[in-house]
């Protein structure tokens, strides 16, 4: 074990910085994680939502089969038949507590639909964040590169244009070295 965990070690640390080095890459994926928890958040807010609705036609259920056995309660009672109409209030006090267990059931999913929605929401404008900042570090990447590609090519344009630059100054050395000369020749004849 004690290897496989050293492996482990050693490959997060190097996957780390290599993201490190790589901020970009780093970005793209924490991008691809928030895609995915956004994913399984929609699918979970889904999921309860289809439970919410399953709980409703089960608490509809549940009341209409209190109201057939509160309606049968009345009826056995004003029939004289105690016995029956005991039987049935039983059965109504059971199904109303079932009913009451289904309406918290529900009241539950709903609070985790509104969590869930809050997670979605919050997983949402982070992936925003993140895609701004990928966005930034994109054009500071592509800036940067433009700059080393014009570092790259300037030195062999400045070459061109600086030996351009240096025919003229070439020239215009000449000419005052030429003019120098001739002062210089002018003197010593003049003494």
């Amino acid at each position: 074990m004690g290897l496989f965990d050293d492996l482990s070690r050693f490959l997060e640390n190097r996957l780390e910085e290599f993201l490190r080095n790589n901020p970009h890459l780093e970005l793209e994926a924490l991008l691809e994680q928030l895609r995915e928890q956004e994913e399984d958040t929609l699918k979970l807010i889904a999921d309860l939502q289809l439970q919410e609705k399953r709980s409703q036609e089960e608490i509809l259920s549940t009341a209409q089969e209190i109201q057939r056995w509160h309606i049968r309660v009345q009826k056995a009672k004003n029939a004289g038949r105690e016995d029956l109409a005991t039987a049935a209030g039983e059965r109504e006090a059971a199904l109303l507590r079932e009913g009451n267990q289904r309406w918290g059931q529900m009241q539950g999913l709903k609070e985790r639909i509104n969590q869930s929605q809050e997670l979605l929401r919050k997983i949402q404008q982070r992936r925003q964040e993140v895609q701004a900042k990928a966005a930034v570090a994109q054009t500071a990447r592509a800036k940067a590169q433009t700059q080393q590609h014009l570092e790259t090519n300037g030195w062999s344009n400045q070459t061109s244009s600086y030996s351009d630059g240096f025919d003229d100054l070439e020239e215009k050395f000449s000419r005052w070295e030429t003019q120098d000369e001739l002062e210089q020749m002018k003197r010593n004849l003049g003494k």
